[in-house]
């Protein structure tokens, strides 16, 4: 993310910023204060190339209705031709947002350049001739017959009848050397948006961005409190980061029922165990590490994501004293499958007391896992707070075996089913709290 040059300059001492205004007389540092290029941070600005779509999809408050008011502006004030379609999820929407909010088109409109608006004719023409006309996704056969240049399509993610809108709109774009659309929208794993991401790098270009981008234009402690109340949730994730998270058919785990399992904090525990997922190989491939707990009543705590990346076997056995002795883990838990001696030795190398219990997996990870899901949909397991990580893994555990999450193997789930396994599933004798030295 780069800072506009307007923000550069505020950074800069006194005496920089008077060198630079020094020569700029009333009129010109009113058309600057009105250049969008000089206001615009890099990625709120159109990119180069042919492309036909421009998909900007980015969390709240990134300054996506500004951008795109922009865009449709510096096309208008170009461009006496141009008919433009403004299209939001309602009516309602486009005229409240996209033309007459604090970021819509009258209000970023300089004096000199400002459109005619008309609300009973749903119009805004400006001096040179160019029109834009408002819609409401609401209504797809509105959009069946007129002819555009140029289209903005805001927030698509909540569009009511996503797809039939788009194409309506897609089939009028025949106007100009160059139609083009930008559409903008708060991620959401719907199939207009799925389907518009899966075009990117054929004639579609994604900018993504976070909340956080725009943090020099928003109140001062609203990204804290942001952070503190979703930061690492489903809704997070989706609404301040700008991801787009989406369900894979037939998973162990879905998304709404991780959330509904979230707490803040644990009653005290009767056990606590880490769990390991060794890698494959000894050099540095990922290593699942997680930390669970099981209070008297027999419910289970997620309580830490410890895994590490890119270690050798004594960095990540070091990585699994630390978790064990800042949980006060009673045992560890790791597969042995791949070297079990191996396994033995470096974990108990990194801290001698350390009790060890090897675990061979005569299943498969999906087969493995379904048990411990069970446990979830029964709402027997909860996380202390959130492990997005993990849980991006979790949700990628097909029942009936697979896996349809990121990266090559589900480490981190796979340690949070041994650990879950072992507390929950295993018959053992009482165990005693050990706390790590």
């Amino acid at each position: 993310m780069r800072m506009s040059d307007m923000e550069w300059l505020a950074g800069q001492d006194e005496a920089v910023r008077e060198r630079v205004l020094a020569h700029l007389d009333e009129a010109a540092a009113e058309r600057l204060a009105a250049e969008w290029r000089w206001t615009a941070r890099a990625e709120q600005l159109a990119p180069e190339g042919g492309w036909r779509l421009w998909l900007m999809m980015a969390g709240r408050g990134f300054g996506k209705t500004r951008a795109g008011a922009e865009w449709v502006r510096e096309i208008a004030e170009h461009d006496p031709g141009a008919r433009i379609a403004l299209v939001g999820a309602t009516l309602g929407e486009a005229r409240s947002v996209m033309v007459e909010g604090p970021s819509g088109l009258l209000s970023i409109a300089p004096w000199w350049c400002r459109p005619a608006y008309a609300p009973a004719l749903r119009k805004l023409m400006w001096p040179n001739g160019a029109v834009a006309t408002l819609f409401g996704a609401a209504d797809p056969e509105a959009l069946r017959g007129p002819q555009f240049s140029h289209g903005w399509a805001d927030e698509i993610g909540k569009w009511p009848n996503g797809e039939a809108v788009w194409d309506n709109l897609m089939l009028g774009m025949r106007l100009g050397r160059w139609p083009r659309v930008l559409a903008t929208t708060t991620p959401r794993p719907v199939p207009l948006v799925r389907r518009l991401v899966a075009r990117e790098g054929l004639d579609t270009v994604v900018t993504r961005g976070r909340t956080a981008d725009n943090a020099a234009h928003l109140a001062e402690d609203f990204l804290a409190a942001m952070v503190e109340g979703y930061g690492g949730t489903r809704l997070g994730r989706q609404e301040l980061d700008g991801e787009l998270i989406g369900e894979v058919d037939g998973a162990l785990w879905t998304r709404d029922l991780l959330e509904r399992c979230r707490v803040r904090h644990v009653p005290a525990l009767a056990r606590v165990v880490v769990a390991v997922d060794p890698p494959a190989s000894a050099h540095g491939d990922a290593c699942g590490i997680v930390v669970a707990g099981m209070d008297a009543d027999g419910r289970g705590y997620v309580l830490a994501d410890a895994s590490v990346e890119r270690m050798r076997p004594e960095g990540w056995a070091r990585a699994v004293a630390a978790a064990a002795a800042a949980h006060g883990a009673d045992r560890v838990v790791a597969e042995a499958n791949n070297g079990g001696a191996m396994v033995e030795s470096v974990l108990r190398a990194a801290e001698a007391g350390m009790p060890v219990k090897l675990v061979h997996a005569s299943r498969g990870k999906a087969a493995r896992a379904e048990p411990v899901a069970a446990l979830y949909e029964a709402g027997r397991v909860a996380h202390r707070g959130a492990f997005p990580d993990l849980e991006d893994q979790m949700c990628g555990l097909v029942a009936g075996g697979g896996y349809e999450g990121p990266g090559r193997s589900p480490d981190r789930a796979d340690a949070l089913v041994w650990a879950l396994t072992e507390l929950m599933l295993t018959r053992r004798g009482e165990a005693r709290i050990r706390a790590m030295g």
